[in-house]
């Protein structure tokens, strides 16, 4: 079978399409034949020896995956061969075939493609267990979504919007600042050429925000928490402007601040039970036509490297996935 293999820690650049051995599942696991993978900008970090659950190489990247079931581990039950599925993976998603734990298996709906099951689980999942589990968004709030035109921006405008926030997105660029007003952005703040302080101030009539959603970093946490209301959440989801803040615990007293870190990967070893209530009702959600995955880009495997680059570089908006058909 084919893969994307990383033998060095040098960046995605170094990956190259290889002939590996197909995979054998241990007990509690399953063997999946890919359909699609979705590509994220941890992605990048695997391949740099910087994430935080870093294999050693060689190895693939890619956190999740659609595909059917092939073959079953000892004692696994509740899936069979054949059944379609959406899998989270420790790694290994960037290849014909992986081996993931039936417990981080989902089963996907007869009615959902394979792209949008692949472009489903990281973004989704992210969103909503930061905003329904851990920030605790209320109807009626007011939301700040940076980053709103990328994958896990553009699901935490949806998501928020679904939860009766107003939502008000930063992006760069009038293209992606369309596409979230496309998700159910109330407000837009293009931050290449508008003051964000400013205009979140202005647009909330000098309270600020209640619930800033933070993929970002740098400069836009510094514009968040000096637009913060009084007992504000600001999240941290990651950093993807490559600036990682250092925060002044001064400005977190004055205003009685929550600064919310998420792991959302942590879930499925320490609180599974809250991350599969969590699936089960964006899978709903989905059902309902309520949610729908925006996949923007769709690459086949021997053109990962191309695909994750432009993730990396931000020139994506929604999902950029990888076919393996």
């Amino acid at each position: 079978m084919k893969a994307i293999v990383c033998h060095e820690l040098t960046g995605p650049a170094a990956l190259r399409l290889e002939d590996v051995p197909e995979p054998r599942p241990g007990s509690g696991q399953v063997r999946i034949r890919v359909r699609a993978c979705g590509v994220n900008f941890a992605d990048s970090l695997i391949t740099r020896g910087q994430y935080q659950a870093q294999p050693k190489p060689p190895f693939s990247p890619g956190f999740e995956v659609a595909g059917e079931v092939l073959e079953l581990g000892a004692g696994v039950e509740g899936l069979a061969v054949g059944d379609r599925v959406i899998a989270m993976t420790p790694h290994g998603g960037y290849a014909e075939q992986v081996v993931a734990s039936a417990s981080r298996c989902v089963a996907m709906p007869a009615a959902m493609p394979d792209a949008h099951g692949a472009a489903f689980p990281v973004v989704f999942g992210t969103s909503h267990m930061a905003l329904w589990h851990r920030a605790r968004l209320q109807a009626g709030e007011t939301l700040v979504v940076h980053g709103a035109g990328g994958g896990v921006g553009l699901t935490a405008v949806a998501i928020g919007k679904r939860l009766g926030a107003t939502v008000i997105a930063t992006a760069s660029g009038t293209e992606k600042l369309a596409v979230a007003a496309e998700h159910g952005a109330d407000h837009l703040i293009d931050v290449g050429r508008e003051d964000v302080r400013a205009r979140i101030k202005e647009l909330t009539d000098g309270r600020g925000a209640d619930v800033v959603y933070d993929p970002v970093g740098g400069e836009l946490f510094t514009a968040s928490l000096r637009s913060i209301a009084f007992e504000g959440r600001i999240l941290v989801i990651g950093f993807a402007g490559g600036t990682v803040p250092q925060i002044p615990a001064n400005h977190l007293l004055v205003k009685n601040v929550d600064v919310i870190g998420l792991n959302w990967p942590a879930y499925a070893e320490l609180n599974p039970r809250v991350m599969t209530e969590s699936f089960q009702i964006l899978l709903q959600w989905y059902l309902e036509g309520a949610l729908q995955p925006y996949v923007s880009a769709i690459y086949a495997l021997d053109r990962a490297t191309d695909a994750l680059d432009r993730v990396v570089a931000r020139k994506s908006t929604g999902k950029v996935v990888i076919s393996v058909d």
